[in-house]
């Protein structure tokens, strides 16, 4: 196994939180293959079917939608964590976002038929998906009472102790979408917080 896969192994563990259910996860990697993005390259496009989900071992990967000609940052999947266009993914629709690699990223991919078989014959990942799918509604919730309660210094604030390493990893545009303020309001922020 090498370092790579053994990433994709914490991260399952670290979800499953289960020792009982470590023996199912070699299987659970059988199912899973590396594909490597390169910078701007698209992991789906909107208006088509997402392939995978995925583990991303490096790299970020942008969720976007076009709002009136303008492109607006949803999602910043990160190392370390998973990420799909979950209802085009599970329901084989087309996507409504773009996912697009905004530096090169390293994955571990897994298709939906096997991401289903392995919900249905395999415990482990059945606890892993269902304790995932709980973290990201707490997530999203969070993100979206941020959205109404924060003023856009405080969300920014937050990002930065919750997420320190953002500001090397991520261009500030795609921060500033992302954080719901435009680029010129969250360069004022950044000097006014130096």
């Amino acid at each position: 196994m090498n370092s790579s896969q053994n990433n994709l192994v914490i991260f399952l563990k670290s979800v499953i939180n289960a020792s009982e259910l470590e023996h199912h996860i070699p299987d659970i990697l059988e199912c899973f293959t590396n594909l490597k993005l390169q910078k701007n390259e698209f992991f789906v496009e909107e208006g088509r079917i997402c392939k995978y989900f995925c583990y991303i071992n490096t790299g970020v990967l942008q969720h976007s939608i076009s709002v009136l000609g303008e492109e607006k940052t949803t999602y910043l999947g990160l190392k370390n964590a998973s990420t799909s266009a979950l209802n085009s993914f599970m329901n084989s629709v087309p996507s409504r976002k773009n996912i697009k690699a905004i530096s090169d990223c390293d994955l571990w991919v897994i298709t939906s038929e096997n991401f289903s078989a392995l919900l249905k014959n395999n415990s482990a990942f059945k606890a892993f998906y269902y304790k995932l799918i709980e973290k990201q509604i707490y997530r999203i919730d969070d993100y979206r009472i941020d959205l109404l309660t924060l003023t856009p210094e405080e969300r920014y604030q937050k990002l930065l102790h919750n997420e320190p390493n953002l500001l090397q990893e991520v261009p500030l545009h795609y921060l500033a979408s992302f954080l719901g303020i435009s680029s010129r309001q969250m360069s004022r922020i950044r000097k006014n917080t130096r």
